[in-house]
């Protein structure tokens, strides 16, 4: 089988990537190492395909035949194999790892240099050549870089890597090998493929997920206490939008709060007609930040916007609001980076406010942990730059909000300060693509009394850097200026804030009595040994109505190594008051790390005072997670408040039965108490395969589902008709986090754990079908899962052939080693194969139809002919094989240039 390329470390990857981006893989025409007596030509070029066991890896090296042997192209060794290697033009030097990181790579080529770790040699002649592509590596040489056998097969155009040990590409493809089964192997756009469409309804019955726990408590001189709580979760569709509902107790088993909401999202922004929305919300629903003015709250009421989904609402800062379900937490990621921690707060949700964005790409990533093992992820990009200022086009919000409170309220809410109705709108237009302005309007109830606030904002791009400024008015006393950028200048990002607060101003945007505030913060990546470490530098100076003055210096440091992640924050902090002594200024540590060693999954975090009030130790914790067998988990925590002097050690055991799922924990201090509890977590939801109520362990209602059934479609019209066979123990794939048994006897099975609204390509293994000349006849359907939701999908199988011929070029040379493509009626790539020594050619296992060929783009441009090639090739029923004998690639039309 024809196995996909493999995927390293995103920062493996990443490094290639920019290697070949920034153009710093291609060498000057001299060099001191170069052979006088040798220079390429395309006579001498070959296209080989680098195969290890039986893995092809990567789209081909470029090579050419050289007098001492067999050179092949570095830079393309170095995609196709996934190196962390970056080669600079300038320096002349190639720096890295290769396949693990205590096997440092360097070439100096300037000093004739090669090191392997602590072993130096000089250069030959010979073992490295200039060729028009870049850097061409002798393949001995090759060999000993990479520590493996390389045998150049100019017969079979391949070249065989073979080694001791298994490569780290083998070990990636290996865990990918059952995602990478889907027919067709190719990479496909997945909005050209078919497509389920599933509309709404007026009614689904909803998906329930539940969890239900009771814990027992005995604390020193104190009575036993029991604690029953539940909390049940609802999705599915009503009046033609879904809908969820989250309903939980207290800690006496009483329903405490209920919280509802109806919603749409669109991308392509088609909700409400003329309003061209993008997301609609009724019921339990956040609302908009503004600049100056209000913050982002959670509570009863209505939202309505056609703001890009991805987009940011503030300037520089964002934030991540969700579910935390009792017995989670949460990490938040950006740029890989892990920069914050929190555990569930008692109120079923997390928040994340105020996070810093940088200019530039922002990836965020909240990564969820549940008690019993679950993992849930949710990756967001929020751009900051040029895209994303909307030229010559108008975004708005509106939206008014019961902050605070749920739809539906059981008990009394603790009051805060910003409780209260609130509302709002604004409006957002693009001048150019470089400028933008908005203004808004919103009211709010904020410590006892009703607030006004009109703010507008000019928004401008300037060269690497995206400045904003902004005023607002409350319009019951106060005014409000700020200025802010956002910068790349090299590698470096910078951001600045000034903000001035005039006539009592105030607002839930800052604390309360500030009159000044001026920050700035520098974000640099900095190598430390052979690790890039980020490196996050803030201050901010505070000024207040009673002349107090506060300084606050912080630094973050986060680094990943393997599996580790880790960040360590340093924060200083002094107060400088008008009347009176000055505290202690305080200097405290936070360190937070997430790791995986082995089978054990380990998170933790620890807070340690260097001096001043703090000075000591804060709080520590420490959880570890490993796997008892393929359904079982285990769990150990440590934690260790200093303040209060009291220890903790616990520890929890979880089953997952096919049904539902079962976790038993206890836990001891040092204080004397001692508590245990019970948690029973299962889902029900409607039967898709013919009716009835399905119980299972997966949630239901939080992710996707599909029915997914798989027929033979013997007229070949892609429609399920009577008649039409079933096929039973067929395996199916979807993703990397869904999951599904293979199909019964009626054809059917169910796929759980889609990523809600995240579209899925859900395709058929070819390995698992009974007959080699039975295939799918598309590479699958893709499904956009909606929560609580099971959509139909239907797969068609279809009979198979083989289609074979023999490439030359025009002229009556053969070519051998070239890659060609067979293409379907929609142009899409079905299957690709490669000529072999005589230019004879087979594609295997083709379904039914009718299909034309093509030269592989990189491959015609390395032996010069056109990507298009003639003929035709129709298989059916009375024609299984189709020989569509000579093939002859015409010549690339080349462009003469005169000379000067």
């Amino acid at each position: 089988m024809r196995a996909m390329r493999s995927f390293f470390h995103p920062l493996h990857k990443a490094l290639a990537f920019l290697a070949v981006a920034a153009g710093t893989i291609t060498v000057p025409a001299a060099s001191a190492v170069a052979s006088a007596t040798w220079t390429a030509s395309d006579d001498d070029a070959i296209l080989l395909d680098i195969r290890s066991g039986q893995y092809r890896v990567g789209n081909g090296v470029r090579g050419y035949q050289t007098n001492s042997g067999i050179c092949v192209d570095f830079a393309d060794t170095i995609m196709a194999l996934d190196l962390s290697v970056r080669i600079d033009k300038k320096s002349r030097r190639a720096t890295g790892w290769i396949f693990e990181e205590a096997r440092t790579f360097t070439i100096d080529r300037e000093q004739n240099l090669e090191q392997i770790i602590n072993k130096s040699r000089t250069l030959a002649s010979n073992d490295i050549y200039d060729t028009p592509e870049g850097w061409c590596v002798d393949t001995r040489i090759m060999a000993r870089w990479l520590n493996v056998e390389v045998i150049p097969d100019l017969g079979g155009a391949m070249l065989v890597l073979k080694a001791d040990r298994k490569l780290p590409f083998e070990l990636a493809e290996e865990r990918k090998a059952r995602v990478n089964k889907t027919a067709g192997q190719a990479k496909f756009d997945l909005a050209s493929l078919p497509q389920a469409k599933d509309p709404y309804r007026f009614w689904r019955t909803p998906s329930v997920d539940v969890v239900a726990s009771t814990s027992f408590r005995k604390d020193d001189g104190r009575p036993l206490q029991i604690n029953p709580r539940f909390e049940i979760f609802a999705s599915g569709e009503v009046a033609g939008a879904s809908f969820d509902a989250r309903l939980s107790s207290n800690d006496r088993g009483i329903p405490d709060r209920l919280r509802v909401r109806a919603y749409r999202s669109d991308p392509d922004a088609k909700l409400l007609g003329p309003l061209r929305a993008t997301h609609f919300g009724l019921g339990d629903v956040s609302l908009a930040t503004t600049s100056l003015g209000i913050q982002s709250t959670a509570g009863r009421g209505a939202f309505v916007t056609n703001r890009p989904l991805e987009r940011a609402e503030s300037f520089d800062k964002t934030t991540f609001r969700g579910d935390l379900p009792d017995g989670w937490d949460a990490e938040l990621y950006h740029n890989d980076q892990l920069i914050r921690y929190t555990q569930n707060r008692g109120d079923g949700r997390y928040e994340f406010l105020e996070v810093p964005l940088l200019f530039g790409q922002n990836r965020f990533e909240v990564v969820l942990y549940g008690p019993q093992g679950q993992i849930r992820r949710d990756v967001r990009l929020v751009p900051v730059g040029l895209d994303s200022i909307p030229p010559r086009e108008t975004y708005y919000w509106a939206g008014v909000q019961d902050a605070g409170r749920d739809l539906i309220q059981f008990s009394d809410v603790t009051l805060a300060d910003n409780m209260g109705w609130r509302g709002g709108f604004g409006l957002e237009r693009g001048i150019d693509a470089r400028t933008s302005v908005a203004a808004n309007y919103s009211t709010m109830m904020f410590k006892g009394l009703r607030r006004h606030y009109i703010e507008a904002s000019l928004r401008r791009a300037l060269g690497p850097a995206l400045i904003e400024l902004s005023a607002a008015n409350n319009l019951t006393g106060g005014t409000a200026i700020r200025g802010q950028l956002l910068a790349q200048i090299g590698k470096t990002s910078i951001g600045a804030e000034t903000a001035w607060f005039m006539g009592g101003y105030q607002s839930e945007r800052y604390d309360q009595g500030i009159t000044r505030l001026h920050s700035v913060s520098v974000d640099q990546n900095i190598k430390i040994g052979r690790q890039f470490v980020p490196i996050h530098v803030e201050a901010k100076h505070i000024t207040r109505l009673n002349g107090q003055r506060t300084i606050d210096i912080r630094s973050r440091m986060s680094f990943n190594i393997s599996t580790l992640a880790a960040s360590s924050e340093i924060i200083w902090q002094t107060q400088k008051n008008s009347i009176g002594a000055d505290p202690p200024a305080n200097l405290d540590l936070a360190l937070r790390v997430s790791d995986r060693i082995g089978k054990i999954r380990l998170r933790g975090e620890a807070l340690y005072g260097l001096s001043g009030t703090t000075k000591g130790l804060g709080q520590t914790n420490l959880t570890a997670e490993w796997r008892a067998g393929e359904r079982a988990d285990w769990r150990l925590s440590l934690g260790y408040d200093a303040r209060t002097k009291r220890g903790s050690i616990g520890a929890g055991y979880t089953q997952r039965f096919k049904k539902f799922g079962l976790t038993g924990q206890i836990e001891a201090s040092s204080s004397g108490s001692v508590s245990a509890g019970l948690n029973l977590a299962f889902s029900f939801g409607p039967d898709p395969r013919g009716g009835g109520i399905r119980f299972a362990a997966d949630k239901l209602a939080t992710n996707g589902q599909a029915l997914a059934i798989v027929y033979h479609d013997d007229n070949a019209d892609g429609i399920r008709q009577p008649g039409e066979a079933l096929e039973k123990e067929v395996e199916l794939t979807a993703g990397l986090n869904a999951t599904g048994d293979p199909t019964d006897a009626n054809g059917q099975t169910i796929i759980d754990g889609l990523l809600p609204f995240k579209p899925v390509l859900i395709g058929i293994d070819a390995s698992s079908l009974p007959d080699p000349f039975i295939q799918p006849s598309t590479s699958g359907v893709v499904v956009t899962p909606r929560p609580g939701i099971p959509m139909l999908v239907e797969l068609p199988l279809v009979a198979a052939g083989e289609v074979s011929g023999t490439l030359m070029r025009d002229g009556g040379k053969i070519l051998s080693g070239v890659d060609i493509e067979l293409l379907d009626q929609k142009g899409r790539v079905t299957k690709t194969t490669r000529s072999e020594y005589d230019g004879y050619f087979l594609f295997e296992s083709v379904p039914y139809g009718r299909y034309k060929l093509r030269i592989g783009a990189l491959a015609a441009g390395v032996v010069g002919v056109e990507t298009e090639l003639p003929g035709i090739a129709e298989l059916g029923k009375n024609t299984p094989t189709a020989d569509i004998g000579t093939v002859i690639a015409r010549p690339a039309a080349r462009i003469a240039s005169a000379s000067p």
